[in-house]
């Protein structure tokens, strides 16, 4: 019988406990990705909160990636020592952490540009930036690093049908679509072979000739036999309002289910989490390993610890989404 609070070791990862703190963008970075006080200190809070492994907010590998203010970024080593800081602040609270790899979108120049109008060298180019993004990660101390492929960012943009109409090696079928995605885990694999390599990816991208379930599980199994260390399953159109718990809790939980069941890799569900019970229920009646929690965080840090102690077994978070309108994207509710 699983439990939330005991301790779980996957492929070049132990954690404390089985819930994570899922990637959430604070907005906070200097315009080179350089990390403010702030952010050290939301992190500091996070760590102490109990939490058994931290993925940092949306981190992404490109200097000339603009597709919103505030991003992290691993994209020069100049920003290595930095995060080894940050690292170390979460390290100090015997929780591990992950570096979100991402790329809002690709620009060339200041230009943005469609997977479909990139040259096959920039395609390459993009593959080299999140690989040497994951060697920098590894030298800042990082225990692992995740692939954002999921919410429409560029990766996830790429692999649905509905954007990528590519007739080379990079589109068309399911197989070449995900192509960028196997080329990206073999780059990192062979890299930083130190590293949990995990990826975020859409269930479905909720809309018309986009990406679907089944599609998804297909390419999941792929980088399953690539030899991915674990899944984040998400979805296109997150942070679904109005959520209480024992009544809408877990939205992406059946399809995670079914991924764990069918690929042999380790799933983290996250989405709608609200109350101890109905992860505990999740956890001991799928294959599903670890939990992932993003506004119920932002609610309250110490909710891990409120849980272990038996404080409390509800998040207080009503879903009201006020947060992503805040700087730093805190709750606004019970500030």
């Amino acid at each position: 019988m699983k439990n939330i609070f005991e301790s779980v070791e996957l492929n070049n990862l132990r954690a404390k406990n089985r819930l994570v703190r899922s990637a959430t963008w604070e907005g906070l970075a200097e315009l080179d990705g350089s990390i403010t006080e702030e952010t050290y200190k939301i992190y500091d809070g996070l760590a102490r909160g109990g939490v058994g492994t931290i993925i940092t907010g949306f981190t992404s590998v490109a200097s000339n990636d603009f597709y919103f203010g505030g991003m992290m970024r691993l994209s020069d080593d100049f920003l290595i020592p930095q995060y080894k800081k940050l690292v170390d602040i979460i390290h100090a609270q015997d929780c591990a952490v992950i570096s979100q790899l991402a790329l809002g979108a690709f620009y060339r120049g200041n230009v943005q540009a469609e997977p479909d109008a990139m040259t096959a060298e920039e395609i390459s180019s993009v593959i080299e930036k999140f690989v040497n993004a994951a060697v920098r990660a590894e030298k800042a101390g990082f225990d692992g690093v995740q692939i954002h492929a999921a919410h429409f960012f560029f990766l996830s943009r790429f692999i649905s049908p509905a954007v990528n109409h590519r007739i080379d090696d990079y589109g068309g079928s399911t197989e070449n679509r995900a192509k960028i995605l196997l080329d990206i885990l073999d780059g990192i694999k062979k890299a930083a072979p130190g590293l949990h390599v995990t990826i975020k990816i859409n269930c479905s991208d909720f809309m018309y000739n986009g990406l679907d379930e089944k599609e998804s599980l297909l390419i999941c199994k792929m980088l399953s036999q690539a030899g991915i260390d674990s899944i984040e399953v998400s979805g296109n159109g997150t942070s679904v309002p109005g959520i209480r718990p024992h009544k809408n809790e877990g939205y992406f939980a059946d399809f995670a289910a079914r991924l764990a069941e069918e690929a042999g890799t380790p799933v983290i569900l996250v989405g709608g989490l609200r109350s101890l019970d109905f992860m505990n229920e999740i956890l001991n009646e799928t294959k599903i390993e670890m939990l992932s929690l993003s506004r119920p965080l932002l609610c309250e840090p110490d909710l891990p610890k409120k849980f272990q102690e038996k404080i409390s077994s509800e998040s207080k978070c009503v879903s009201c989404n006020r947060c992503y309108s805040s700087r730093g994207h805190k709750c606004t509710r019970y500030e």
